[in-house]
């Protein structure tokens, strides 16, 4: 099998497992316990919100752990605005859906929600942003980078946008960031982006699944999403899953800079060769997006059927987000770019990872020249 659906989830590093296996049935005890077994789970469990809060540059106080990237988010999202009780929410129309379901369901709970259009690259326009705020806004949340496209936000002038605003009016407008697919490739310092909550998940990270934290900044309040025995601070509560919890900061360890070079020059290499064949777009940016994501559309082609011939060869791809893929919408994120909902059915993301060699990108474009030529030929017969 190749292997190029890495935005989806990466195969848990057996390093990773290593660190893991002892938590499972020799130091098991409930991190909550006092006994011996207790406080060593109890240890292992801080020893890596250690390792998250360096790695986020924070005091490990402000490392909420979650199960997953949609755990934090919703925790960050609907924790803060129901602390808060009324107001605006604003964030863009190609979120993930963790984040645009959150604020679906507070416009019902009666919060206004602003969705903000992106350009044809899928960046926010920082002039309709910035007019955007207004005396009412309680929280934006703007994705780092995109799960689908790739596309890079420009999170820093944001922050100073917001910055600049919250001086002006004496507002306080808070700032969260999906950032489940900046991990391990862009700057996570939480101090110099400028974040009040950052989101982050162990899958894509080589880490397990079923495990993600969230930064939330010391001294904002939130009300939690999950009730119980007052875990994690009292924000999430819920016996801790240690396994995973150290499963995760053993997957931050091992992230290496020198990989997304790699992934870059592998790439730009799959993009160039991708778009000699004929009626191929790249969708998203081409400068700032994600070393691994190539996402593209092939005119007159069905992406699921392209994924589904691609199986059959032993390659693995994807039609967009792995979290929608079983509804037959179109894209929410490519129909934002202001293209039509048969562009964004013809789409296909190639998300390349740590093993993807050269050889593995030849052998996936050999392929897919010819699937492409195969059901496109198919398509002209069918519509004689």
């Amino acid at each position: 099998m190749i292997y190029l659906d890495n935005a989806a989830t990466t195969a848990t590093d057996k390093k990773v497992v290593e660190a893991m296996l002892p938590y499972f049935s020799d130091i098991y005890g409930n991190p909550s316990s006092l006994h011996r077994l207790g406080r060593k789970a109890k240890a292992a469990l801080e020893r890596s919100r250690q390792v998250v809060a360096d790695f986020l540059s924070c005091d490990s106080r402000e490392v909420i752990f979650t199960n997953g990237g949609t755990e934090s988010i919703n925790l960050a999202i609907m924790g803060y605005a129901r602390k808060i009780g009324k107001g605006e929410i604003i964030t863009s129309q190609i979120e993930h859906h963790a984040v645009l379901h959150s604020c679906d369901q507070l416009e019902k709970e009666g919060f206004k929600v602003t969705k903000l259009p992106v350009s044809s690259d899928g960046l926010l326009d920082l002039k309709a942003f910035e007019k955007a705020l207004t005396k009412d806004t309680i929280l934006v949340s703007i994705m780092y980078a995109n799960n689908e496209i790739g596309t890079i936000q420009p999170i820093k002038q944001i922050a100073k946008i917001i910055a600049q605003f919250n001086n002006k009016t004496k507002a306080n407008v808070l700032f969260h960031t999906d950032a489940c697919q900046a991990t391990g490739y862009l700057p996570m310092n939480v101090k110099n982006l400028c974040v009040d909550f950052l989101s982050l998940n162990g899958s894509k990270i080589y880490g397990p699944k079923g495990i993600g934290a969230l930064y939330k900044r010391e001294g904002i309040e939130i009300d939690p999403i999950i009730f119980g025995g007052g875990q994690e601070m009292g924000f999430r509560s819920g016996t801790e899953n240690v396994a995973g919890i150290v499963g995760l900061a053993k997957a931050i360890e091992l992230i290496d800079p020198k990989e997304a070079i790699k992934e870059t020059k592998l790439r730009d290499y799959f993009i160039k060769k991708l778009l000699e064949i004929d009626g191929v777009v790249l969708n998203g940016s081409l400068k700032k997006r994600l070393p691994n994501n190539i996402n593209v559309s092939f005119a007159a082609v069905e992406g699921e059927a392209v994924v589904l011939r691609l199986d059959k060869e032993g390659i693995a791809a994807s039609t967009g987000s792995a979290c929608s893929s079983k509804s037959l919408t179109p894209s929410h994120v490519i129909t934002a770019l202001e293209n039509s909902p048969e562009r964004a059915h013809e789409s296909i993301r190639f998300t390349i990872g740590r093993k993807t060699g050269k050889k593995d990108i030849d052998i996936a474009l050999a392929k897919t020249k010819a699937i492409i030529k195969s059901l496109r030929e198919i398509s002209s017969i069918e519509s004689k």
